[in-house]
């Protein structure tokens, strides 16, 4: 069963998250202040965080702080403040997403589901992963094509690590930016495109009909050995 810390000061709003998520089979633990969040996170330790960033003894933002010392789970922030730059500062500091309230309850159970299935330990990938076009190696950062090294560039390999850790699996868009540039570039679909095509052209024997790096329109990505 997931367990899930929901750090919130307002009782009717504890509540109704309480019951919605005990409902869908969570484990739920409350803490109305960030001292007794970390309290109870190092005594319980959480799958998931729900944290808000206006609680009564200490700012959210130093909650993450405290958690990302040691903890390394999803931590979705609910947050009454519209500001990008407050935003931008719980993202950076460790905050893996962020919904602002009001909000509605299944928006914010979509993006409890989407945190949990990232957290998840992903299948061990194989050190070497071989196509017919070309080999990666996993534990050297290598790519061979026709007997020689294929060059890249470090977000180019990192891009391509991704996917080839996730053979047959779509990768969405956002996992995919989040995973290579970090939070805050989660809507730059465009860097997507850009680096995909490169990396095609230095990989797929053609380039205009890829054979292994598959693009799903408007969802993400997909690795074909």
């Amino acid at each position: 069963m997931t367990r899930i810390l929901l750090v919130e000061d307002e009782p009717q709003l504890v509540r109704a998250l309480r019951i919605n998520l005990k409902t869908r089979g969570y484990e739920v633990d409350t803490a109305p202040d960030g001292r007794t969040a970390l309290d109870l996170a190092a005594r319980r330790t959480p799958d998931v965080v729900v944290l808000d960033l206006g609680l009564p003894d200490m700012d959210g933002v130093e909650v993450i702080q405290g958690l990302r010392g040691w903890l390394d789970v999803p931590i979705i922030v609910l947050s009454a403040r519209h500001a990008s730059g407050e935003k931008v500062q719980a993202l950076d500091t460790g905050a893996d997403d962020y919904v602002t309230k009001p909000f509605g309850m299944d928006e914010l159970l979509a993006r409890l589901r989407a945190a949990v299935r990232r957290a998840a330990p992903a299948e061990q990938a194989a050190a070497v992963v071989e196509t017919a076009s070309f080999t990666v190696d996993l534990a050297a950062k290598r790519v061979i094509r026709a007997g020689g090294e294929i060059r890249l560039t470090p977000t180019e390999w990192n891009i391509l690590e991704v996917l080839v850790r996730n053979p047959g699996k779509l990768v969405a868009q956002r996992q995919l930016l989040h995973d290579v540039w970090g939070p805050t570039y989660e809507k730059e679909t465009n860097y997507l495109r850009v680096y995909l095509a490169q990396l095609r052209r230095k990989l797929e024997p053609d380039p205009a009909r890829p054979r292994h790096l598959i693009t799903e329109p408007g969802m993400g990505y997909r690795f074909e050995p």
